[in-house]
């Protein structure tokens, strides 16, 4: 058995181990008592906190938040620096306290819509532990539930027949009201993200548009009062066949 370090311990203690060196951690805790007690100690620590705050981590994100993070669109930071400041601000609660940002013009609105879509994919696509709040198994009830808080019958794409399967779904909170996400995952664990809200910017039905943010590719358009955006971080070319199916089952 090869050396035990802190960061094993620490790792062992978080659940993230391999299972191979979780066999070899647990030996050396039932021959080393004082480091199972440090474990111990650890893991009520770890409930402790995931009960106090899985349930703000959990909340609805206030997308909002996401424009004053960046301050301003031309000089907006990178998207995975913006996420890391949204779910700084979740992990220390504030998100709660909500940010004021002055109404936009319809056009800036829409402009928006792919980049509050890709920002999302990056804050919950890497998620492991909650990925989303509604999974797969109970599919018909995200999709009334979504459907009910935006007040829009909406659809989650079968995208089967492309190598990918629904996760499940999430409410987020945008600025012109609820946003819904559905997330998707193929065999290879890539995961593509459909953002869905209420069009507030009035705009007529719309072609596909693309936007490739930071390594994120969005397709996006306008149906029947709705914007969407699917985003993933895989080829421009693939992207395009999914949203292509996304459309197609969306709009018949």
């Amino acid at each position: 058995m090869s050396e035990i370090t802190e960061d094993d311990l620490h790792a062992y203690a978080d659940g993230v181990l391999p299972a191979e060196r979780r066999v070899e951690v647990e030996a050396w805790l039932a021959a080393h008592p004082d480091d199972e007690a440090r474990v111990r100690v650890w893991q009520s620590q770890n409930r402790s906190l995931h009960e106090a705050f899985d349930s703000v981590l959990n909340e609805p994100l206030p997308l909002d938040l996401v424009r004053a993070v960046n301050v301003r669109r031309g000089g907006s930071r990178p998207l995975w620096r913006a996420a890391a400041a949204i779910m700084a601000l979740a992990a220390t609660g504030l998100l709660g306290y909500g940010v004021g940002v002055q109404s936009q013009p319809a056009a800036m609105e829409y402009a928006a819509l792919p980049h509050d879509a890709a920002l999302a994919h990056v804050v919950f696509s890497p998620e492991q532990r909650h990925p989303v709040e509604v999974d797969a198994q109970h599919a018909e009830h995200l999709v009334g539930w979504l459907s009910k808080r935006l007040g829009h019958d909406l659809h989650a794409p079968d995208f089967r027949a492309q190598g990918f399967e629904l996760l499940g779904g999430r409410l987020l909170s945008g600025q012109a009201g609820p946003v819904a996400q559905f997330m998707y995952q193929d065999g290879q664990a890539r995961r593509v993200t459909l953002y869905v809200r209420r069009d507030g910017a009035g705009q007529a039905a719309t072609g596909f548009r693309h936007l490739r943010e930071d390594g994120v590719e969005v397709f996006y358009w306008v149906d029947r009062d709705l914007g969407y955006a699917l985003s993933g971080a895989i080829d421009q070319a693939e992207m395009g066949r999914l949203a292509d199916a996304a459309y197609r089952q969306i709009s018949r």
